[in-house]
């Protein structure tokens, strides 16, 4: 089980990202939440099997999403203990 802490940059709010990430999760074995930040990012941690989780996060990069985002910082994070379903957290 592995997990990553992502930052989406650039027109990310407002356009109905987190819930677009949410449905594409529904295709993946993976666990997290999105958020919006105050900044103007979009939050995001998952955990999964390394394989799912790549081809999950490959998955946004491949959608319409792409298109929107400007740059994207991740990095490894401990996977939470818990975690079921992915959720949007408002």
């Amino acid at each position: 089980m592995t997990a990553r802490h992502v930052f989406y940059e650039g027109r990310v709010q407002g356009i109905g990202f987190r819930y677009s990430a949410r449905q594409i999760a529904t295709g993946y074995d993976v666990a997290g939440w999105i958020r919006n930040l105050p900044d103007g990012r979009v939050e995001m941690l998952v955990s999964g099997d390394t394989q799912e989780l790549t081809e999950f996060l490959q998955a946004i990069r491949d959608s319409h999403l792409a298109a929107v985002v400007r740059n994207v910082t991740m990095e490894e994070a401990p996977p939470p203990a818990g975690l079921r379903g992915f959720e949007i957290i408002e």
